[in-house]
């Protein structure tokens, strides 16, 4: 196993555990300066005129996992250094994080970071595609557990915490976790309660377009605030069948891997663009095809350390943190030939507007 962390429940995130066997962990490294960046340069390297001060939202940052508090492999290797983290997110420019909700217990932590950390977190709430079995075993019964979901989403969304309805949807690679019945009735299940909750969604698809598009099809004029499939790592004409029918797409460090990802980043109309690290995973590899564009790119003053030997301030090599969102937006602007600028600005005023947080312009 190439990953230097899991989740100390196996069973609550056994998802958490496969897609960190999926994205092993690298550090992530500063790049020298160079004449080949990308048409912005960040605002602590550009020469002329006004410096632009990018400013980002992580739509997908997992606050929630047990290693933003020094717990790895059920062993607690250093403190909490959950405020850390954040503080180290603003300094970045990522003023505001959505913590994802990957099954009922997650959604109620992630809701509980938005209460202790106003106007800078925010939730989502939803079951992972890979976790649908939780309804199954759920006692009294699967209802009860829906039950639970709703009210606290609807709770969620009343008090401001909660933006989005979601981690849901089908993961066809990973059956061997849920199987596709499940997954299918849990996926409609969830998505009736999203259409009463009336929030956005945030929407999870791997090898399984036909059946998401045709479920959600069947709902779309039920769900007027769309949202978000994130962390994209499909095909050109998945992405826009997507976006034609008004979906936003998300991109992470997973979906700068291959040239092909490039090509469907480079493709992704810059009004249905959001930006997010899915942290503690899929950090940017330099063997990912992404990396050659990170040329110019100036890393923050931060010091790397392995989780053993943590320093307060430091960041912990193989743990993705929401202070490398701009890490993917200058991949973004590289890949598509554009500044900086216009990458942030339009993957702000997207999420802003679907997920309501104001600061559109």
């Amino acid at each position: 196993m190439n990953c230097t962390f899991f989740s100390s429940k196996l069973t609550r995130n056994t998802p958490r555990l496969l897609r960190a066997l999926t994205y092993p962990c690298v550090p992530v490294r500063a790049f020298a300066m160079s004449s080949s960046a990308p048409a912005a340069l960040p605002a602590q390297s550009q020469q002329n005129g006004p410096a632009y001060k990018p400013r980002y939202i992580d739509i997908g940052i997992n606050l929630t996992d047990p290693v933003y508090s020094g717990l790895y492999h059920g062993t607690q290797r250093h403190p909490s250094d959950l405020h850390a983290v954040v503080d180290r997110a603003k300094d970045a420019g990522c003023g505001i994080l959505i913590v994802t909700g990957s099954d009922l217990e997650e959604s109620r932590k992630a809701t509980k970071l938005a209460e202790e950390f106003p106007g800078t977190i925010f939730s989502t709430i939803g079951v992972h595609p890979c976790s649908s079995q939780q309804f199954s075993a759920h006692k009294p019964n699967p209802q009860d557990m829906l039950n639970q979901l709703r009210t606290l989403a609807l709770e969620a969304k009343n008090s401001k915490h909660c933006v989005a309805f979601g981690e849901i949807g089908l993961d066809y690679d990973r059956l061997m976790l849920c199987p596709k019945d499940i997954q299918l009735e849990y996926f409609e299940k969830q998505l009736d309660i999203a259409v009463e909750v009336g929030l956005p969604l945030f929407l999870h698809s791997r090898a399984a377009h036909e059946d998401f598009v045709r479920i959600l099809s069947e709902r779309e004029d039920k769900l007027p605030k769309r949202g978000v499939v994130h962390s994209f790592t499909g095909t050109i004409s998945e992405m826009q069948d997507l976006v034609s029918r008004g979906w936003f797409i998300g991109v992470n460090g997973c979906s700068l891997k291959t040239e092909d990802n490039l090509d469907v980043v480079k493709a992704i109309p810059l009004d249905k663009l959001m930006l997010e690290t899915d942290g503690p995973w899929c950090e940017i590899r330099a063997s990912h095809a992404g990396s050659k564009f990170l040329e110019g790119y100036v890393e923050g003053a931060w010091k790397w350390v392995k989780k053993e030997k943590w320093i307060e301030g430091a960041l912990i090599k193989g743990r993705n943190e929401s202070c490398m969102v701009g890490k993917v937006a200058w991949i973004v602007a590289g890949v598509r030939g554009i500044g900086l600028e216009e990458v942030c600005e339009a993957a702000w005023r997207n999420t802003c507007s679907v997920f309501e947080l104001g600061g559109e312009s």
